[in-house]
């Protein structure tokens, strides 16, 4: 077993872990159930996080340098470690954000779309999720409903921000703060991409242009050519001819 085998056998099993994890959180958070309704789905949470633990042990031991796979994977180990802030938990969700990419297609505009369409639903739901766990049980809050967090989400993460919902505790508010962030990296990867294309279609139109133009300058240089050598057969046709009349002298 290599750390790439375990990791292409492990791609699917950690997806499902991921999305176990992100709709038992969903139950525990849009319903805000209690903790004696809510162990079921607290026990799923722990589950789906026994996996991740049990994945980031596999792949360390695997690592061929474990030093050197340890410290670049540092922020891992802190997703792991963070259990006890329960709107930290969604970045174990950075998971489907891997099979997402690589699954996204060879082309490389396509996979950039799915990722970045990807990548942004999930930031709003889970920036949602994030800022109504934090959020709702605080009497001075506003955003009190699922709605009201997806509403902030939307307009947090197209930085248009209203100003009607807003984050009063301190989680909510670094919540805020990761989402606006990747907001505007987000954004901006969907303006990059958008500006490229359109320079890609221009110059492809100017390319073709361009071909159309310098072939019908061709044609035109080819034309009296054409017409020149077409004279000059029709002169060699006739001179043969009266040649072949007047036969052989003797």
């Amino acid at each position: 077993m290599t750390l790439e085998r375990w990791q292409r056998l492990s791609e699917w099993p950690m997806m499902a872990a991921a999305l176990l994890f992100l709709a038992a959180y969903s139950v525990q958070v849009i319903a805000d159930l209690p903790d004696a309704e809510g162990a079921w789905a607290d026990a799923l949470v722990w589950a789906a996080w026994a996996v991740f633990v049990l994945d980031y042990g596999v792949r360390l031991w695997l690592a061929p340098s474990r030093g050197r796979w340890f410290l670049y994977n540092l922020h891992e180990l802190a997703i792991l470690a963070l259990p006890a802030l329960r709107p930290l938990r969604l970045l174990r969700l950075v998971t489907l954000l891997k099979v997402v990419h690589s699954r996204a297609g060879s082309a490389l505009r396509g996979k950039l779309l799915l990722y970045v369409l990807g990548s942004a639903s999930m930031l709003i739901y889970c920036g949602a999720l994030a800022a109504l766990d934090a959020e709702q049980n605080d009497p001075q809050a506003n955003i009190r409903t699922f709605g009201d967090a997806l509403w902030w989400a939307l307009t947090t993460i197209t930085t248009v921000g209203y100003g009607d919902h807003y984050p009063i505790t301190v989680v909510g508010r670094f919540a805020a703060a990761g989402l606006m962030v990747a907001g505007i990296a987000v954004l901006g990867v969907v303006t990059a991409s958008i500006a490229s294309w359109l320079v890609e279609s221009v110059s492809a139109q100017t390319a073709a242009k361009t071909a159309e133009r310098t072939a019908a300058a061709l044609d035109a240089v080819d034309a009296p050519l054409e017409q020149q050598i077409r004279a000059l057969s029709e002169q060699v046709a006739r001179l043969a001819a009266v040649l072949e009349a007047r036969g052989p002298r003797g």
